[in-house]
């Protein structure tokens, strides 16, 4: 996000001299993307922040996956992931069961209770939507008080925590990118500042805090990189001599923040406006939408709800997260629910939906859409929660609708 912040205590110009109270000097960190290329952030650290005493192997949650063959359009059942009260005794980064994945972007969902290790993402940027509960995301820069309708955006190797608040679970829906995650580039002027047709602006972004020095020693920090393991991934567990939140001072244009999907500003017209019109984030090769709750057409003849499309070059994710999808009524679908339309498989309303969206003025819908340019495989989580008809259910609906003869 190239829009420019100062916290703490910093130097009057880079990479000269920053001293601590006893004389000593800071350690100054650049983060940076693309190789001195893109944004950056300049951290001030009290201790090394290349030093560690030690490292092991972390496990993964499971990352393997397989593909959606036959393929078919699936409906997963997000809700039945996590049963009972096992949420009280999970965190939210090893926690999280994979839904969806290809090269370009892995989408998980997890019910947390559990305050999660240090963890950093060395693979790419983080997108986390917060689909109820409450949380506070401490890192190096400061932290982050998010909740319900949240987006909390996370810039690769940032380390971070979460650390769930209220006695509700906390449901989240990580979207993990192998790039790095922005907003949309139309949206943006030729210096990165979000434009006047944007959907959204700086003034909805929430920065972390100050940052906060916490004292520690010998500190493990959960590490997410590239590997020969399942996915191409694997992880490693550093031990660090001293807490990696040792920040003073930063500033730069690369950082965490958050963003409420309640102050995303839908884009109408007198016809169906089409999915492009309700993109908040991009990453490479994907692209993360919202619809929300809005005036629908207006023309006096206008269809509200979507024409049948084929998604020729996109498999496309729709995350159910609040009111009443007017689209989807019939086929099985609820709150916590995905379907997964792919590439190949021509989409759209259930029987009936048209002709009851007609005359409508306002559509009260709430969800989070992830189109994808390569096809996506089913993680184990995925797979576990797929109610096995949603495929069918088109044709079911035209078959009640039927008279009988």
């Amino acid at each position: 996000m190239p829009y420019y912040r100062s916290a703490g205590s910093i130097s009057r110009k880079r990479h000269t001299q920053h001293r601590r109270p006893d004389g000593g000097l800071y350690y100054e960190e650049l983060v940076g993307e693309e190789g001195f290329s893109s944004d950056s952030s300049l951290l001030y650290h009290r201790g090394i922040p290349s030093a560690m005493v030690d490292a092991r192997p972390w496990e993964l949650p499971d990352q393997s996956t397989t593909p959606n063959s036959p393929l078919l359009p699936r409906h997963l059942k997000l809700h039945d992931l996590f049963p009972g009260q096992g949420w009280k005794v999970v965190d939210a980064v090893t926690g999280r069961r994979l839904l969806l994945a290809n090269a370009d972007v892995r989408i998980s969902y997890v019910v947390a209770g559990e305050i999660s290790p240090l963890y950093r993402n060395a693979t790419g940027d983080e997108c986390v939507y917060v689909e109820a509960g409450s949380a506070r995301v401490e890192t190096a820069f400061g932290h982050l008080d998010v909740g319900q309708g949240d987006y909390v955006v996370l810039p690769r190797t940032t380390t971070h925590r979460w650390l769930p608040t209220g006695d509700e679970p906390l449901r989240l829906y990580a979207i993990e990118a192998n790039s790095h995650i922005t907003p949309p580039k139309r949206y943006l002027s030729t210096h990165g500042q979000l434009l006047e047709h944007a959907p959204y602006c700086e003034r909805d972004l929430r920065m972390p805090s100050e940052p906060e020095v916490v004292d520690g020693s010998d500190v493990e920090v959960y590490v997410k990189h590239r590997g020969r393991g399942s996915g191409g991934l694997a992880g490693t567990v550093h031990v660090v001599p001293e807490h990696p939140f040792d920040v003073v001072g930063w500033d730069g244009c690369l950082y965490p923040f958050a963003f409420s999907i309640d102050d995303f500003e839908p884009i109408t017209g007198r016809v169906h406006q089409p999915p492009p019109v309700h993109q908040v984030f991009e990453g490479h090769n994907f692209v993360i939408c919202n619809f929300v709750p809005r005036k629908v057409d207006y023309h006096p003849l206008a269809v509200p709800v979507p024409y049948y499309h084929s998604n020729v070059d996109s498999d496309e994710v729709m995350f159910y997260v609040g009111g009443d999808y007017e689209a989807r009524k019939g086929s099985g679908i609820g709150q916590g629910s995905i379907s997964l339309h792919p590439g190949g498989h021509s989409h759209g309303p259930q029987p009936g939906a048209v002709e009851r969206s007609l005359g409508a003025e306002f559509f009260d819908e709430l969800a989070v859409m992830v189109d994808t340019f390569r096809p996506l495989e089913l993680g184990e989580g995925g797979a576990a929660v797929d109610d096995g008809a949603y495929a069918w259910s088109w044709a079911q609906a035209q078959r009640d609708e039927r008279p009988s003869s």
